[in-house]
Order: structure tokens, then sequence, then C-alpha cells
């Protein structure tokens, strides 16, 4: 979710569902396939672009999933992102770009309909009900808490999923969302979905592609907007065209540079779903600390979003 305040318009939070069909790339693809050119050339267009899907896929898998070798690797490593007192300030960068406050914890109950096309934004990180983490959260959620507030609306939570209808949600899913989140383990559940889908998939990749914390944080957040998905931009979609165009620092490649390439790959996405959108969560705060050369994302730390300041000291 991007939630905008003083009168800012909102923009896609999941961007990779609306990129999909915009991506160059997938236009180029069927030109290929339709035009009259040397039908070699057609069948090798298709085999890369297999290739290309069959990369992100196992990247996917390889940051959702304990290998032994990875595990080897990231026990090497710092704590970086994932040292408590980052992945703190982690919550903060992200509630300032997702909800405008430093003051992560006061999401939990959020939800609205931004009109991004997404159905409900909810929660912490933006659970969408068109965009199946929402739905995922509550199945989680129920099957250790069968009688939550939430359960009754599972059969109308999975009709609009991958939509942005209300159809079966209206008029009282909002309030016992709110009234769900003041509980405990419900906030407790946000922050284990939060963590399985997208902190702890972008910290252990990151980590292998030999980024340091601001890296890490890159790709939480990145995969916090765009989605944990392998379409062309979609979280493993940017990886694997940044990667195109530099090579990664656990390749022998400049973080600096890698970094800079990710995010520029990044805008651009963004400004695919929307030329005039604001993508100052990228270039005053994230690049911003790049440029900085504060690869440890160390702070204090004061960065600008949406034009509004920001501080940690």
């Amino acid at each position: 979710m991007l939630r905008f305040s003083g009168g800012r318009p909102p923009g896609p939070r999941r961007a990779g569902c609306l990129l999909f069909a915009t991506l160059p790339l997938v236009v180029t693809g069927v030109v290929y396939i339709l035009s009259p050119a040397d039908s070699s050339d057609g069948s090798r267009n298709r085999t890369q672009a297999t290739a290309a899907q069959k990369a992100r896929q196992s990247a996917k898998s390889r940051a959702e999933q304990e290998r032994p070798e990875d595990e080897e690797v990231i026990a090497d490593l710092p704590a970086g992102l994932a040292a408590p007192a980052k992945k703190e300030l982690a919550q903060e960068l992200v509630a300032g770009a997702e909800n405008s406050t430093l003051d992560w914890r006061s999401a939990y109950g959020y939800i609205e309909d931004i009109d991004d096309g997404q159905g409900y934004t909810a929660g912490t990180v933006g659970f969408c009900t068109g965009t199946h983490d929402l739905l995922t959260l509550v199945e989680r959620y129920t099957e250790d808490h069968p009688d939550n507030g939430l359960a009754d609306y599972l059969p109308a939570l999975r009709e609009v999923d991958g939509t942005d209808s209300h159809e079966g949600l209206d008029p009282g899913f909002t309030a016992a969302w709110k009234a769900e989140a003041e509980l405990p383990a419900f906030r407790k559940a946000q922050d284990e979905e939060r963590d399985r889908v997208y902190f702890d998939p972008a910290v252990r990749l990151a980590k292998l592609d030999g980024l340091g914390t601001l890296g890490q944080f890159v790709y939480y957040d990145a995969m916090v907007q765009h989605g944990p998905g392998t379409g062309p931009n979609s979280f493993y979609g940017l990886r694997e065209q940044a990667m195109d165009e530099a090579d990664l620092p656990s390749q022998g490649g400049s973080e600096k540079t890698y970094l800079d390439v990710f995010l520029d790959i990044r805008v651009e996405a963004m400004r695919t779903v929307r030329p005039d959108l604001d993508t100052s969560r990228v270039d005053t705060a994230q690049r911003q600390f790049l440029y900085d050369g504060n690869l440890d994302l160390r702070t204090p730390l004061t960065w600008k979003v949406y034009g509004e300041t920001y501080k940690v000291p």
C-alpha cells in the first residue's frame, strides 16, 4: 500500500500485479512471436524468456527455503537487517512510506480501499484482499484461532482474491478487521506473516547476493511494494533485470553500482503504472543513503518521503 497524506493521490502498492501487463519485455515478446521474422528468432526469444522465468523462480525458492549450503554462507555473515535494532528501523522506514508515520505499530488496524484496483489494503505492510496475502494471513490465523472475528469472511475473501471487489465483505469486514487488530494474537499473526512472506526472504536473498544492511532493506521495501512474485515487475523480475545490467557483489560486482541500478529499475517500474507517481521513497530515502555511502544503514538517519521529513536518532 502507498498511503498518502496531505492531499497526495494514492498510488499502486502491489505494483507487480498491475505492471505485469505493461512491461515492455512482454510486449517485445509478443511482437517477436507474432511478427513474420525468422522463426528461429522467435524461438530464441521464447527460450530466453523461459530461462529468465526459471531463474526468477529459482531465486524465489532459494529466498524462501532453507538450504544447507546457503545457511552456511549466511551463518558467517553479520546479522545485518535481522538485528533487532535494524529490524525495528526497517519497519519505521517502511511505515514512513506506507503510512506516513514512523509508528508502524499504529497500523495494525488500518484498513481502506485506496482505489488502486487491489481491493482493501490493511495492516502494517498493506495486506490486500486482491493480492492473496491478506487471504493467506486470515487463513493461517484462523488455523490457530478458529473462532476469530474474521473467519466468517473467508469464503468471501477467497471469492474476491485477485480482484478489487468487496462482494461479501461489506459492510462488516472493515469493522471486524479493526476489532481483531486490538488483539495481541492477531498483531502477532501480522508480524509473522510479514516476516514469512516479505522480511525473511528479502534479507536472506540479499545476504546471498552479497548485500549489506542497506541492500537488505532495499530488497525488503521493494518486496513489500511490488510483491514477492516472479512476474517481470514483481520483486524477482526487478532483481533479474538489475542482474542483467550489473554484477552482484557476490559475483565480484560493486555493491553501490548494483544497488543504484536496482533502484533505477524499480523507479522505472513504479512509473510504468503511473508516470507522475511520487517515487521519493526511493529518490530521497534509499538512494540518499546509498549516495551517502551508508551501506550499513547507520543511524542517525534523516530522509524525506512525499515531502515530509523523518528522523531516527
